[in-house]
């Protein structure tokens, strides 16, 4: 995934906290929002809070989804709340492989899936 397409789908899917996101689209958006923080935050500290305030939630969402693609609870981002080390714990689980990626899905004959 490139990184426009990374920033299109986390605004596509800006509440949606269901399903995946592979590292890649979850990466490339922490990328877009700390290069528009700080140009945000250079500009004015006004327009450094509304950015914080329009990608909080898509940040949480692909958060969610990107757990989700590791095996794990959404609710795991909470550990970041945990002094010092839960953001490193957090980072850790983020970086991980997904789980069944790379795996071509059955198709009902138990044949692989055409473009899979």
């Amino acid at each position: 995934m490139t990184f426009q397409e990374s920033i299109r789908v986390c605004f596509t899917k800006y509440a949606d906290f269901t399903g995946t996101a592979s590292r890649s689209e979850y990466w490339w958006f922490i990328v877009f929002l700390c290069l528009g923080g700080a140009v945000s935050s250079v500009a004015a500290d006004r327009y450094s809070a509304i950015f914080f305030l329009v990608t909080l939630l898509p940040l949480l969402a692909v958060g969610t989804r990107r757990l989700r693609d590791t095996g794990q609870s959404g609710w795991l981002q909470l550990i970041a709340f945990v002094p010092i080390a839960g953001i490193f714990v957090l980072v850790v689980l983020l970086a991980q492989e997904g789980k069944g990626r790379g795996v071509a899905p059955q198709a009902a004959g138990g044949e692989h899936a055409i473009g899979a």
